[in-house]
């Protein structure tokens, strides 16, 4: 099937398909044909993007303890990362990697020879920046491959299209799916949500969220002797196409965490931001971001964001009901401490639950969920709400960008893709976004650029 070939569908229709999704990932033993590693009980994973996060997926899974597991491949753009990716999984879970140098591979078709070492029903790991998620996840259907991808899982509309129709060719192959949304895998946010619907907090009337911190991804120019793909690809939070940029990389956890305690997606997005303090950096972002974002009951929910240093830092999101409020997210994504409280004033007085400390790792848990998925058979694809996570995120980064109120189905339907020819790239290959004669790359314009990000 060409992923590109799916009718172009609503935000409503979409929301019903998630909440069957939801639904469906929670049920236990249903009858479908077994896929998983075939004649052994040990389950074969390969990493495609050996940076931290990819290491520290590849750690989580070899700590499941459901039952056998062993990393065997190794795949990145650049050698020093698979070396080093290699060095500390092999120091932390040194009977369980078995990567010897012929299974460590370098290259934009490292992918394709990572998977080749695994079987119908083992795990594919994609940690590469997003924009290739879509390629590596094709391959992996291709091969009867059972997928963790971190997010971000689309940068743009039409890749967002793309994953909504790969996700279908998963479920057709009973192949089962886990994105890097972990949030909504941790216990006490999962609470949380249940009590928000018992309505313990009243009727939801907004929710804010703050992801305040220093300089991050400001990007100088290309340093001598890289080619200018290997160094957007390696400074991919610098770059759209390759991450949705600071914004979609760094705040859809909050984003995502908020859409799922109003148990729906925003219509609309309307936005502005600065770029103010980057100095001789000459990367896309803006310095700082502020989004409100609408439901369609209207209910609202205000994220701002900010990259500058000696300014106030905050880590947290908040919603706020007719009787009560709470605390989603107290200065990271874990621990989350969330509380409920009477009234508006979040103080230890009016506190009337907080979920027990120390509380499970939510990071731990997304994969001994997905394992435990893959062992038992249980339909589990995370996919379709991670694009759509992804694609809301990218509304209220583009409104930011563009100057102009964005609604869903306009940006789900939207032709600009970032980089459309992601899956032909070589390490000759010339990089999606070119310095122009200034020495600069282009940058959001609102107001001026309105149809499109830059």
């Amino acid at each position: 099937m060409n992923p590109d070939s799916i009718s172009l569908t609503t935000r409503r229709d979409f929301i019903k398909q998630t909440g069957r999704l939801t639904a469906a990932s929670a049920l236990a033993g249903i009858a479908l044909p077994h896929v998983h590693a075939a004649e052994s009980n040990t389950i074969q994973v390969a990493l495609i993007g050996c940076g931290g996060r990819g290491t520290g997926a590849a750690s989580q899974a070899l700590s499941t303890r459901s039952g056998p597991i062993k990393l065997v491949a190794l795949a990145d753009v650049f050698e020093n990362r698979v070396k080093s990716s290699y060095e500390n999984l092999k120091q932390q879970h040194a009977s369980q990697v078995d990567v010897p140098e012929d299974r460590k591979f370098v290259g934009f078709d490292g992918y394709r020879k990572a998977m080749d070492c695994l079987r119908p029903g083992d795990v594919a790991i994609f940690a590469t920046p997003p924009a290739f998620r879509w390629v590596h996840f094709a391959y992996a259907i291709q091969k009867g491959l059972h997928v963790f991808m971190e997010k971000p899982v689309t940068v743009d509309a039409p890749t967002t299209r793309r994953m909504i129709a790969l996700a279908d060719e998963a479920d057709q192959k009973n192949l089962k799916v886990g994105v890097g949304l972990m949030v909504r895998h941790c216990e006490g946010r999962r609470q949380l949500h249940e009590r928000i619907r018992e309505g313990q907090i009243g009727e939801l009337m907004f929710m804010r969220a703050y992801r305040l911190g220093g300089r991050a991804a400001a990007a100088g120019p290309p340093p001598e002797g890289q080619s200018e793909l290997l160094y957007q690809v390696r400074r991919f939070h610098s770059f759209l196409w390759a991450s949705g940029g600071l914004f979609s990389d760094y705040n859809i956890h909050q984003i995502d965490e908020c859409c799922w305690m109003k148990n729906a997606w925003p219509v609309r997005a309307q936005a502005t931001g600065g770029r103010h303090f980057r100095g001789d950096a000459i990367d896309q972002n803006l310095d700082s971001y502020s989004v409100e974002y609408t439901f369609e009951d209207g209910t609202k929910l205000f994220f701002i964001g900010r990259s500058q240093t000696g300014c106030h830092d905050e880590f947290a999101s908040y919603v706020h009901g007719t009787t009560g409020s709470a605390i989603v997210s107290t200065a990271a994504h874990t621990p989350g401490k969330v509380r409920t409280f009477k009234g508006q004033n979040l103080t230890r007085a009016n506190m009337t639950w907080a979920f027990p400390q120390p509380e499970p790792n939510p990071y731990q848990l997304e994969w001994d969920h997905l394992i435990e998925a893959i062992r038992k058979d249980q339909p589990y694809n995370e996919t379709k709400r991670g694009a759509i996570a992804s694609l809301v995120t990218s509304m209220g980064r583009m409104a930011a960008h563009t100057g102009q109120i964005i609604e869903y189905d306009a940006m789900l339907n939207l032709d600009h893709e970032f980089a459309p020819d992601v899956d032909k790239f070589t390490l000759d290959s010339p990089a999606p976004l070119r310095l122009g004669p200034d020495g600069k790359y282009p940058v959001p314009t609102p107001g001026v650029t309105k149809d499109r990000e830059y």
